[in-house]
């Protein structure tokens, strides 16, 4: 199974980004690519289900995941349960990264469920999912920076 891996290093200390990341319903105020994110059940303070719909190289996916956070390791862990691809799973996680900084990664394990295209289609989507996911970060990181400035400005 095709795997993506993306990291950005991001001026925020570890704590800030792994709240900007756990804040999946804000994502589409801030991220171009994705257009809705809503939590369609919430079993307790670490598990979740979330429907999403994310813009894809001209294309829409559409799918629901499972949700495990762990804020103590602020890491969270998803699977597609039901959508557009065969499977989609993987992880979001944060780590420190010296001084008021982190490393913010997403990985993801997919299959476009098409077997007999797998070999032809895998390369291009995961060029496509790995365009996508630094998409995602780059935008985490302009959220965090433009708050960051804001908080500042306040002062």
């Amino acid at each position: 199974m095709p795997r993506v891996d993306v990291e950005l290093r991001i001026a925020a200390s570890p704590d800030q980004a792994w709240a900007a990341v756990a804040d999946v319903e804000s994502y589409p105020g801030c991220m171009d690519n994705v257009e809705s994110v809503t939590v369609i059940e919430r079993v307790d303070a670490r598990h979740r289900t979330t429907a999403w719909s994310v813009r894809l190289k001209g294309s829409v996916l559409r799918w629901t995941e499972a949700e495990v956070l762990d804020p103590g390791a602020r890491r969270f862990d998803f699977r597609q349960v039901t959508g557009d691809l065969g499977d989609f799973s993987g992880h979001w996680a944060v780590a420190p990264a010296g001084a008021a900084h982190s490393t913010v990664s997403l990985h993801v394990d997919f299959d476009i469920g098409i077997p007999l295209l797998a070999e032809m289609l895998n390369p291009v989507a995961s060029d496509a999912l790995r365009e996508n996911a630094a998409q995602m970060l780059r935008a985490l990181e302009r959220r965090l920076v433009a708050t960051d400035t804001d908080a500042g400005v306040r002062r």
